[in-house]
């Protein structure tokens, strides 16, 4: 069995939320499938439409797997490449790309978003191909599973769409990944109820500083209940929040302290600090002790390995097509 996801370093760092919805499920996953193989590739071809300074987006790539390892993510199992240094995967994108009609890009959600806004037209070219060259990155590994957030789930359904019709036309190939979503976890949000996201400036990242961290904490909106009433938790932005951290026995007493007389939000805001400081001091600390040479020796090794794996995935499908004389 085979794991496929990938990371996209747009920026230097991960969030909270990056953290919730992305490593801990393919944690979960590393230990539900003991004996799995799990691919990670770096998705700066995709990163690639959004940013066009090449020294951020190398230190940014370098930044996010030494993130991954500070993380508790075993670099060893994990095998995190460069698809940039593999050419299969812009040639299958193109074979992709001659069997994608555009009515069918037109319904992508990037597209639509750009539509949506009036900005259809700004949009790069390779920005509306983006959903092609990931099928690309799919298949190519005849991936088995494919974690990924809500957000990305058209993505793999549009890789099993383009593996069945290149399946029916030129021959069974490619193997018909199966999509993985945590529902819980899917989507984190933030207090303003959107999407934890760098975009709407409501994420707290996971190598802030305590007084940054503070600062998010107390930020976050409450109800005008008075400490002796009784209050909901689960219409307590900072519950929500707070639950992320919290084992069942810890979630259970603090639901008991929202629901007897009491609790304040002063209180509970103190106690959502001290959870998030807890839990990203260690990850700041084994993040600090990593250089950078370290994870671009991996990166290339690694990259080498899967590049042999992708080159003869590549050769049987140029003899389908017709590209190998």
């Amino acid at each position: 069995m085979r794991i496929l996801t990938w990371v996209k370093p747009t920026d230097s760092q991960f969030h909270i939320g990056n953290y919730f919805g992305a490593i801990k499920p393919m944690l979960h996953l590393a230990d539900k499938f003991k004996d799995a193989e799990i691919f990670l590739f770096l998705a700066n071809m995709h990163a690639f439409t959004q940013l066009h300074d090449a020294s951020a987006l190398k230190q940014n790539g370098i930044n996010i797997v030494k993130l991954y390892a500070a993380c508790w993510v075993d670099l060893e199992r994990f095998i995190i490449y460069n698809p940039a240094e593999i050419p299969w995967h812009a040639q299958l994108g193109w074979i992709f790309t001659c069997l994608t009609h555009m009515g069918f890009m037109e319904r992508m959600h990037s597209y639509k978003e750009a539509l949506d806004k009036g900005k259809a037209k700004e949009i790069s070219i390779g920005t509306f191909c983006y959903p092609i060259l990931m099928a690309a990155d799919i298949l190519l590994y005849d991936a088995n599973i494919v974690p990924v957030g809500k957000d990305q789930k058209q993505h793999v359904e549009y890789a099993r769409d383009i593996a069945m019709k290149f399946n029916n036309e030129f021959g069974e190939t490619f193997k018909m990944p199966d999509v993985y979503i945590q529902e819980e976890v899917a989507t984190v949000l933030w207090v303003d109820g959107r999407k934890m996201s760098k975009s709407y400036n409501n994420y707290i990242w996971l190598l802030d500083d305590e007084k940054t961290i503070l600062k998010r904490v107390k930020q976050i909106p409450t109800s005008t209940l008075a400490i002796e009433e009784v209050k909901n938790p689960d219409e307590c932005n900072v519950y929500k929040i707070c639950k992320l951290f919290l084992t069942p026995e810890e979630d259970e007493i603090l639901r008991k302290r929202y629901l007897a007389w009491g609790l304040s939000y002063k209180d509970v805001k103190e106690y959502l600090y001290e959870k998030i400081i807890s839990f990203v001091q260690p990850i700041q600390k084994r993040y600090a002790e990593i250089s950078d040479e370290t994870i671009i020796a991996l990166v290339n090794k690694n990259t080498k390995k899967v590049n042999e794996i992708a080159q003869k995935k590549i050769e049987e499908i140029y003899k389908k097509v017709g590209f190998k004389l």
